[in-house]
């Protein structure tokens, strides 16, 4: 190992000896210099630390970036971007708080086929629902305890099932954060639709643009999110419990009538109530405990001690969403509420309930803000998930970068980019995206359950029997829930409300997707293990002989840009030559007679072209010369003419761009570009006539 005084010195702190004599005979001052580098602080010896003046915004899209994000956050500061339990609840509970918006008029759509009478079967139905919530609940709370860095799907089901389970539910995890973005923002797009009618042709764009407006908060990162969604969530829970204490106190009187609507969701007497049907509205239902993952996933979110405040804010989840889910349950019933083609469930118990004043248009309001932030439930996980899988070589590493926010900016414009793409693509419909949902969500579920039962027969521990049993449970029911809800959807030929899609096509999409995306995967995992073999060191340094290096500038005329690529060339190699294929026997005669006067003393090899074709017989030229100069590496030296404005490198040929592309996979080669910029000083000359750039 070299000494401190042979190892190599970099330029941070290479030094300047100045030798100053001062006016008087003999006197000698030195000055040592350490180079200045701006924009940057000396972190150490070798070290750089880049300022925040660096992250200025440039130009106008710059500023409106920072404007809309916000400025960049230092990593020093990650362990403040950290969510207290009540923010908490409002950035991971929306999705399945807001839930009851939707889900239960899903449900009552699918009984009111078997008549107005069969209605009331949406009561014990609701409270099977919320004993399965109790499960999954119970069983999840153990999860965070278990996994306290954090517990979703693909993390225990990796860890106790093996590779293709826990990629099995990464899959139907990212199906469903996708779907919960998709049907939240539809969902409360049917709420603002119901109070506002002449907006129902606008529903789409409405849906985009809630979309847009959810990926920009979440880009400004996770406490500002937190900030931004805690307000809303507070103010449609109190909303939802006043409707409900309302609408019970006048049930208690005898004064609560839902008037029947005058385009029901379906029509009436078309199916017998039978066992299936009942199934087909359990299921549907049960996408009310959508999100319920969420806060085991988020688990590193959470202010110390994560553990302990994750588990108390899921308890405080599961009691909230359940005395809704049940007390809008007896509501619907006694109203009794009929779903309409064009007015939710909540718009018309609202009011029957409050009227049409202000109370009515605050319960409205409230469960579009709180739809339209649900969808930041999927956006707190996908690009956690994503980030994941990127760490772990199943997906692209560019997944795993934290932003300026120190939030996972691709992974959340990955997320909003294709949501924003399912609403354009299935009108916005809430029906039409709901049944791929309840599919990929319970299938998540009960990979993570039966995960927990294997990690308590490895981990034992006490009461390890008792908590083995408790997930055993979760997953046995979760697993029912996900053949349910896959048996009862393919086989409804109601399905699909958007024409042209064959029967059963939710079920078919989740069948589809889940198992293209573990095999996208896999060959992603293949090729980081390929590269890391491609790109590993070798066990012990190696004393290698000398590369052999050939250094060629093609030549497409004779201009300062082909003289200043000659120049360069020049330092890299004492071996420099030239080519020019020639298309034009006029160019090529020109740029030979000039030759001898710019041509830098580099020797100029000339290929005649007959069939004016150009990167063709360079790239031959190219090997055969690397082959009879026996040469390791052949370097090709660009001249390239770069405009000021982007829109101008259109106006210019391509074949450089062309000839790095065909080089770039061909071993033994290297595509170096010497850019010509535009000097002021000839901006006001007037222009030649060259002959056409290729």
């Amino acid at each position: 190992m070299p000494s401190a005084e042979e190892r190599p010195v970099s330029p941070v702190e290479r030094r300047v000896v100045e030798r100053v004599r001062t006016g008087r005979p003999g006197d000698l001052v030195v000055r040592i210099h350490r180079p200045k580098f701006a924009g940057f602080r000396r972190a150490g010896p070798g070290r750089l630390e880049a300022s925040a003046e660096l992250e200025r915004p440039r130009g106008p899209a710059g500023m409106l970036w920072r404007l809309l994000v916000g400025q960049p956050i230092p990593s020093a500061l990650e362990h403040q971007e950290r969510l207290s339990k009540k923010k908490a609840l409002a950035v991971f509970s929306s999705d399945a708080l807001s839930s009851v918006a939707y889900s239960p008029q899903e449900m009552l759509t699918v009984l009111l086929a078997a008549g107005t009478a069969a209605l009331i079967w949406s009561l014990p139905l609701s409270f099977a629902i919320v004993l399965l919530l109790a499960i999954v609940v119970t069983s999840y709370r153990q999860t965070i305890y278990a996994y306290p860095s954090g517990g979703g799907s693909y993390i225990v089901a990796r860890a106790n099932l093996g590779e293709t389970p826990g990629l099995v539910a990464a899959a139907a995890l990212m199906v469903g954060y996708v779907l919960t973005v998709s049907v939240s923002i539809a969902s409360a797009v049917d709420q603002f639709v119901s109070a506002v009618p002449l907006l129902l042709p606008f529903r789409v764009l409405l849906g985009i643009l809630a979309v847009a407006m959810v990926t920009i908060a979440n880009l400004r990162g996770i406490r500002e999110s937190g900030n931004i969604f805690a307000a809303p969530t507070y103010v449609f829970l109190a909303a939802m419990y006043g409707l409900i204490a309302a609408g019970l106190a006048l049930l208690a009187s005898g004064q609560l009538v839902v008037p029947p609507p005058e385009y029901p969701a379906v029509e009436e007497g078309t199916e017998p109530l039978t066992p299936f049907l009942l199934l087909r509205a359990f299921a549907i239902g049960s996408a009310v405990m959508t999100g319920t993952e969420a806060i085991s996933n988020g688990i590193p979110a959470f202010k110390p001690p994560e553990s302990r405040n994750a588990a108390r804010t899921l308890m405080a989840m599961g009691t909230i969403l359940a005395t809704m889910f049940l007390g809008l349950a007896v509501l619907f019933v006694s109203g009794p509420v009929i779903p309409s083609r064009d007015e939710t469930v909540i718009s018309q118990l609202a009011r029957a309930v409050f009227g049409t004043g202000p109370l009515y248009y605050l319960v409205q309001a409230s469960a579009v803000l709180i739809l339209v932030l649900a969808a930041n439930t999927a956006y707190a996980d996908f690009p956690r998930l994503a980030s994941l899988l990127a760490r772990d070589n199943y997906a692209p590493h560019q997944l795993a970068f934290r932003g300026e926010r120190l939030a996972f900016s691709n992974g959340i414009i990955l997320l909003g980019i294709v949501s924003g793409l399912l609403i354009f693509l299935f009108g916005g419909s809430t029906g039409a995206l709901l049944p791929l949902y309840a599919v990929s969500v319970f299938t998540a579920f009960t990979l993570s359950q039966a995960g927990m039962v294997q990690h308590w027969r490895e981990v034992r521990g006490p009461l390890w029997h008792l908590k083995a049993v408790v997930n055993g449970i979760g997953a046995t029911a979760t697993g029912l829930v996900t053949v349910i809800a896959a048996v009862t959807n393919f086989m409804n030929p109601e399905l699909p409300i958007v024409p042209g899609l064959p029967i059963g096509w939710g079920t078919w999409i989740v069948l589809l997707l889940v198992p293209a995306l573990i095999a996208l995967c896999k060959k992603i995992h293949r090729h980081y293990d390929e590269a890391a073999l491609a790109t590993a060191l070798p066990a012990h340094p190696e004393v290698e002989r000398p590369l052999k290096t050939v250094v060629v500038v093609p030549v497409a005329q004779l201009n300062r840009p082909t003289v200043l690529a000659l120049r360069y060339a020049k330092t890299l190699s004492d071996d420099v030559t030239a080519v020019h294929v020639a298309s034009d026997p006029a160019t090529a005669e020109a740029i030979e007679k000039a030759w001898p006067e710019w041509g830098q003393g580099v020797p100029l090899t000339i290929i005649e072209s007959p069939y004016r074709s150009l990167t063709g017989p360079l790239l031959q030229y190219l090997q055969e010369l690397k082959r009879a100069q026996n040469a390791d590496i052949l370097t090709v030296v660009l001249p390239e003419y770069v405009p000021d404005a982007w829109w101008e490198h259109a106006l210019h040929g391509q074949s450089a761009q062309f000839l790095k592309l065909a080089l770039l996979f061909k071993p033994g080669y290297v595509v170096t570009s010497v850019p010509c910029h535009e000097e002021p000083a000839a901006r006001n000359q007037p222009a030649p006539n060259p002959p056409p750039q290729r």
